[in-house]
């Protein structure tokens, strides 16, 4: 080689350049070619819009259709609901929503089975989360567990989605999943019986006025007496003292308890703790703040309470979630109107909250659901037919989605009816449009940001980004199990409650019994052996003995004292344990 000709490295370098330029050269030939085909297709559109008839142009809206853009058509956040359905076809231009700031005016989700209820809720859920805002919602059949797993693409799904405007991803959300006490997969809630109430409770054990005003009496008594009721036990162990001979006199200036109605509540508090009852009751109790998280992306977390387990208990399920809504209620602080609230709290199967209620009980509904707007709650019930929603708590709710119903029955033409009278005027004939509307379409109107109702539209709705199927039961007991609430509340902790106390307060009345008695016997043994012993000696000698030995005792004295001694040392062990 000679010094003229190039090195290796120089051979390598100038192949690489050249290896560069000619992918350069392909690329922009490739540009090119792009550029004229967009040419050409931009050339042919401008021809055909040239040559395209004035009537294809597309048509101007209706009256009906120009309001219920204008009613829609909100400046703040909003959830989108889905798209107006004109003539049988989606309008994508006229997308139908909801304002985030009206959430906490609460809502209505209704319709008959199979008719796309339960992914509407699914639908609304996900954008609640997407938008900071945490949810609660009661998982009954399982389906909306899917929420937690990114949705299946399929091409009928694209297409529907597609035909609503609707950017279709696949998307999972964050999910924490909650069990009633130990049944079903999730992290366990719980409540102590005294922050459940008397009225929930009576409502749960389907007790009449008279028997729920007894039970209150019973928990009167029983903060009274520092007596905690915790556990379902302890609340047995306090209704049977107040019906024992020692018991009764404590509330014998208030009334006291029929044997008759205390029969009937032990009986109930048995029944309900034999069906699996028991495990909801104890310590540690849920804190409701453990609902109002998001997480590292700022999403707002989705507290699913899963309850297929106890669907033959339908009543402990709704109240214990009207449990949860009070305990928010005197939790949060009053925070007013805001853009976005603090929580949406979605409450499926209804109409089971309100099935028996008594006045009393639904005057609770009725105050909280009205009242805990101020604390930054929306609730929105999930039900077949707003008549399964008392009058009270309907008018409540600024927001309606009604899916189909059906009218095969007399029963079902009056519910139709009562529906349709519920909502304002619109050039719809619902009593029609009603009991056409197909799976996911719903009639819809909110309440605007004015705090006015939306034009009534007829809507179809969008499709959840998670998975329509329930979610993997390895998946979820792998979520519950890396939970940080798993630790928190996994273990059940010890009560102290009125059940221990009362049993440490019999064992100490009976040991003081037992000491008293022997006391008693003691006695009753030393004054036999001194009538015995004198009997048995003459005056004189017992005389003498006495004066000469006066600094013993007689076998009199000494029994006496020995028993004093043992009943006193009793007496001094059950007063220290009662302490403890």
């Amino acid at each position: 080689m000679t010094e003229t000709d190039p090195s290796a490295d120089e051979v390598a370098a100038a192949a690489r350049a050249a290896a560069e330029a000619k992918a350069a050269a392909e690329e922009a030939q490739r540009r090119a070619d792009e550029l004229a085909a967009a040419a050409e297709a931009a050339q042919a559109r401008a021809a055909d819009r040239t040559e395209a008839p004035a009537a294809e142009a597309p048509a101007a809206d209706s009256e009906q259709v120009a309001q219920i853009r204008a009613g829609y058509a909100f400046e703040g956040p909003a959830l989108e609901i889905g798209a107006l359905v004109e003539s049988g076809e989606p309008r994508a231009d006229v997308p139908v929503r909801i304002p985030f700031g009206m959430l906490n005016r609460h809502g209505l989700v209704a319709g008959a089975t199979g008719t796309g209820k339960t992914k509407t809720l699914q639908v609304l859920a996900e954008q609640v989360s997407a938008g900071g805002v945490p949810v609660f919602a009661a998982d009954i059949k399982g389906d909306l567990s899917g929420i937690a797993t990114p949705g299946a693409s399929n091409e009928k799904l694209l297409a529907r989605t597609a035909s609503i405007g609707q950017d279709w991803q696949a998307t999972a959300f964050p999910t924490e999943f909650y069990a009633l006490g130990a049944k079903g997969t999730g992290v366990p809630i719980r409540a102590t019986v005294e922050a459940f109430g008397p009225i929930l409770l009576s409502k749960v054990l389907d007790l009449n006025t008279t028997q729920e005003s007894s039970l209150s009496l019973v928990f009167h008594y029983a903060r009274k007496a520092g007596l905690r009721l915790v556990t379902l036990e302890d609340l047995r162990a306090v209704v049977a003292f107040l019906d024992s001979a020692e018991g009764k006199p404590e509330l014998k200036a208030i009334g006291g308890l029929s044997s008759a109605t205390v029969g009937v509540i032990l009986r109930e508090l048995v029944t309900f703790a034999d069906s699996g009852a028991d495990v909801f009751f104890g310590e540690p109790a849920f804190e409701v703040a453990d609902v109002l998280r998001t997480d590292a992306d700022g999403r707002g977390i989705v507290s699913l309470l899963e309850v297929p387990g106890v669907q033959d208990q339908p009543q402990l399920f709704s109240t214990f979630l009207m449990y949860l809504l009070r305990e928010l209620f005197s939790t949060l602080p009053e925070v007013g109107d805001t853009d976005r609230p603090k929580l949406v709290f979605f409450f499926d199967e209804a109409h089971l909250l309100f099935k028996g209620a008594s006045k009393d009980f639904l005057e609770i509904v009725v105050q909280t659901v009205r009242l805990i707007r101020s604390k930054g709650v929306g609730i929105f019930f999930v039900t077949q037919t707003p008549k399964d929603v008392p009058d009270d708590v309907l008018a409540q709710l600024g927001s309606r989605v009604q899916h189909q119903l059906r009218a095969h029955t007399p029963q079902d033409a009056k519910a139709l009816k009562a529906t349709v009278s519920t909502y304002p005027h619109s050039g719809y004939d619902l009593e029609e449009v009603l009991t056409q509307l197909a799976t996911g379409e719903a009639i819809v109107t909110v309440m605007n940001e004015k705090g006015a109702p939306s034009p009534v539209a007829w809507t179809r709705v969008r499709a959840p980004q998670g998975s329509m199927e329930p979610t993997d039961a390895a998946a979820m007991t792998a979520a519950v199990a890396a939970s940080p609430l798993a630790a928190k509340y996994a273990a059940v902790a010890s009560t102290g409650g009125a059940a221990e106390a009362m049993a440490e307060r019999t064992r100490a009345a009976t040991e003081a019994a037992t000491a008293e008695a022997e006391r008693k016997r003691a006695a009753e043994e030393a004054e036999r052996l001194e009538k015995d012993l004198a009997r048995e000696r003459p005056t004189g000698t017992r005389t003498k003995s006495r004066s000469r030995g006066s600094n013993r005792m007689s076998p009199m004295d000494r029994a006496i004292g020995e028993a004093s001694r043992t009943a006193a040392r009793e007496l001094i062990k059950a007063i220290f344990k009662k302490k403890r």
